[in-house]
């Protein structure tokens, strides 16, 4: 995956790889001694089942392993998204 600036993450669309929408990104945990991104931190779509997905309050976090890709939106494998 090539380089991303993390301002232009701001409020992007998260989709699975299978089209359905995730949410939209809140914002993101870095792991400081790493330099290394290592969740997502995302408002879920109404629609969305959160079941299976770490959820705190009305937040729901994705590991960073699981994205296969960011353009228009960000993309992420949705087996490897859950816990």
């Amino acid at each position: 995956m090539s380089r991303v600036m993390a301002r232009s993450l701001s409020r992007k669309k998260i989709v699975t790889n299978e089209g359905k929408m995730i949410g939209t990104l809140k914002n993101i945990v870095v792991d400081f001694e790493t330099g290394q991104v290592v969740d997502l931190i995302v408002y879920p779509d109404p629609s969305f089942d959160t079941s299976g997905y770490r959820v705190e309050g009305d937040r729901l976090f994705i590991n960073f392993e699981a994205v296969k890709d960011i353009k228009d939106y960000i993309i992420v494998d949705r087996y490897i998204s859950r816990k």
